[in-house]
Parts: structure tokens; sequence; C-alpha cells
């Protein structure tokens, strides 16, 4: 003898839906666990993308960004000629300046006295490269966003002070202050408008006794530590 069932008709009717609703959402969770590990399956065998980091607002550091602004030109300038004909040296480096850490002024005739940027200035001094016209190698400038260049570096016309004056020079600051025989040396300088470090200490026309031999190693302030503070030797306490 069968057992009836108790529920009502519309009961039944019921609990139909909500074992129908229960086995949808199971096949479309199911659906959705096949789909993405599918997917990650998928992207797994894809080899790997290298995206170049987005520019926009994101924040950044002036002083690091600078250290890589040439770093496109590493190779190159690792490659370049040795300048032994017409070599630059740190006394005519600071020659042109009145102090360390000044605008050099222009040591050359100028092309056309109301240009300035990018009409004359930094065809040469943007790259740098040798120019026959001054059978020299031009020094690349640290900061060639700066395209209003006569506005701190002027022309040479004459050898004459404007007024007799008392004013010394200050002295340049000692370089090869390695800690110990070896070790990479400190940066001598602040680094205001020139975070650059390869436009002055790479290629042909860098100082000879601060161009660097490794100019392939682009970050170089991993090695090279900032001290541009004066110093004084240190000597122990021995009053206790």
């Amino acid at each position: 003898m069968r057992r009836e069932s108790s529920e009502s008709p519309q009961k039944r009717i019921v609990n139909t839906k909500y074992r129908i609703i229960f086995i949808g959402i199971c096949v479309i969770l199911m659906t959705s666990a096949i789909y993405i590990i599918g997917e990650s399956l998928q992207q797994e065998q894809q080899g790997a993308e290298l995206k170049a980091p987005a520019t926009g607002d994101i924040p950044s550091i002036p002083v690091e960004a600078g250290v890589f602004r040439r770093s496109e030109q590493a190779l190159t300038y690792a490659n370049a000629p040795e300048n032994n004909k017409n070599p630059r040296t740190l006394d005519t480096f600071y020659d042109l300046r009145a102090y360390p850490g000044a605008p050099p002024v222009i040591p050359h005739e100028l092309i056309n006295e109301q240009s300035y940027g990018g009409k004359s200035c930094l065809p040469c001094h943007e790259n740098g490269g040798y120019v026959p016209r001054f059978n020299a190698y031009a020094p690349v400038t640290p900061h060639p966003e700066m395209i209003n260049c006569r506005q701190c570096h002027v022309a040479v016309k004459t050898k004459d002070t404007f007024k007799e004056s008392n004013w010394v020079t200050i002295i340049p600051p000692p370089i090869n202050q390695e800690a110990m025989t070896g070790s990479p040396p400190p940066i001598p300088h602040g680094l205001q408008m020139r975070e650059n470090c390869l436009a002055c200490h790479a290629g042909p026309a860098a100082p000879t006794e601060i161009r660097t031999s490794h100019p392939e190693r682009i970050n170089c302030r991993q090695c090279h530590a900032l001290n541009d503070k004066p110093t004084t030797a240190w000597t122990r306490n021995t009053s206790y």
C-alpha cells in the first residue's frame, strides 16, 4: 500500500521552484569556475609581456628619474672613441664657470645673437657629437628641456671685468674620495639640474678625470652616494 505525501500541491510547486533555482545557481557557478580555470591555463601558456610603465599623474622622484634620462645612449657612450686629439679636462671645465656649480659661459661665437635653445644650442648640445666648425666634441647638457639656454649661459664678449673686485672663486670639490681602494667614489656636488649623470660623465666630451669607464651601468646612484657637504677629519673622543 503506497503512502501518499502529506504536502499540498501548492507547497510541492514552491519546493520544485526552489530546487530549480538552486540547480541553476550551481550550473552558473560551475560554468564560471570552468571559464576562470580555462583562462588561467591559457594565460600560463602565453609568453611574458613587458609593458612600459604608465606615464601621467604617477608620482616620481625627479632626482632619481634624471639618472636614467640618457640611458638609451649608454651603449653609444660605451663604444664612443677616446678624445685624444682635443680632450677636455677639469681645468678647462672650471675655467668656464665663475664658481663650481655655476652655469658655464659660451666660449665660442654665436650663430645668431637672437637665437637660443632648440634653434641653435640644442642641435649640438642635446646629444653631443663632433662639431667640425669648432674642432671639438660638444658637451651634452643635463637639462635639455630648459630651452631658454641664454637665460643662464652668456657669451664671452671680453676678458675684462666690468668693475674690479676682490672676488675669489670657490675651490672645486675634490674627486676620487673613495672610502677605500676600489670603492665607488661619492658624488661631490649637488644634483639640482645635474641629475643626468651620463651627460657630464660619459662620451668623448666628458672631462678626462671624471669620465666613467662603464656608462652601460645606468643606475649610477646605486653605487655612487651623494656627499656634497664639506667634511672634516674624524677624531676619537678620549675625554671619557
